[in-house]
């Protein structure tokens, strides 16, 4: 079969590509049309499209799925500068480490002589979760997840890192601030035991997620819930691990009754109710036994 190649803004024709199999992937396809066109940008760059301004194919797609025959076109937009998922993951997580342990071991670099004073327990306190929360982060990102995507476009880098570091950096000025005034040590106490559990819930639910995928494949599957009793939120909304992520945010706010904290939380869940929503609405399309009483992110509402 052969497939003539063309650009997606111009509409100028790269060439044809001869393909050997009907049961090609499309991610296989982007391969396929960057080794035999070697004007084509390279194969993380290109998103494939049926029409100049249509959606992009899934990689899952194969050439039979589309209808695809001899003749037909395929256009090829070039997504940019890439980067890999792995390394924009442990720079936007690492940044956030670094900038608030800077305050809080060195907080007469910004605070000048007021930081002699004594600071209050809460302070050290979440210092210990912000670290927790970021170094489980960065493990996870080296030895738990497993990317369907080997690459994102170079500009998420900068917006990424400039969204955690900053938010980083006002969360930690507030309450590593001389002048913080730390909350009744009952609530400090109740939202640390929250934090503690959203934390361990959200790591449950990723080694849920990476065994639900076989080392080297895009198998998808329906979540479930596993023998561990923090995943149970699977019975209830298609992403726990955003659910507890976002428990984990709202309890260190109210641990330390910081402003910026709460939001940074509702940014936050702000992103992750999109992104829920849109994974909710794909798992229900791909999976027709999909579970119907479940919701998105938030259990019996949403």
């Amino acid at each position: 079969m052969e497939l003539e190649i063309l650009d997606a803004k111009s509409s100028k024709p790269y060439g044809k590509v001869q393909v050997s199999s009907s049961s090609l992937s499309i991610s296989d396809l982007r391969v396929l049309i960057h080794k035999s066109l070697k004007q084509t940008p390279h194969a993380d760059r290109i998103s494939l499209r049926l029409e100049p301004r249509g959606k992009s194919l899934k990689d899952t797609d194969s050439v039979k799925s589309l209808n695809l025959g001899n003749g037909d076109k395929v256009y090829i937009k070039d997504l940019g500068p890439q980067i890999g998922w792995k390394t924009v993951f442990l720079a936007e997580y690492a940044g956030p480490l670094i900038v608030y342990l800077l305050f809080y071991f060195r907080p007469e670099l910004v605070y000048g002589k007021a930081a002699s004073n004594a600071i209050s327990l809460t302070t050290h306190i979440a210092a210990g979760c912000y670290t927790v929360h970021y170094v489980k982060r960065l493990l996870e990102t080296i030895f738990v997840h497993r990317f369907s995507h080997n690459t994102m476009p170079l500009r998420n880098l900068f917006k990424n890192c400039s969204y955690y570091w900053g938010f980083t950096a006002y969360v930690s000025y507030h309450v590593n601030h001389p002048l913080y005034t730390s909350p009744c040590m009952c609530t400090v106490w109740a939202a640390l035991a929250a934090f503690a559990l959203c934390e361990l819930g959200n790591f449950s639910i990723h080694i849920a997620l990476r065994n639900l995928r076989p080392p080297g494949t895009k198998v998808r599957k329906i979540p479930v819930a596993d023998s561990n009793p923090l995943t149970k939120l699977f019975n209830l909304v298609s992403c726990p691990n955003y659910t507890y992520e976002i428990g984990a945010w709202v309890s260190f706010s109210a641990m330390t009754c910081c402003l910026p904290a709460y939001l940074f939380a509702l940014a936050g869940a702000f992103q992750m109710t999109v992104w829920a929503l849109a994974k909710h609405r794909n798992y229900r399309k791909e999976f027709k036994d999909y579970p119907k009483r479940r919701r998105a992110i938030f259990p019996f509402v949403l």
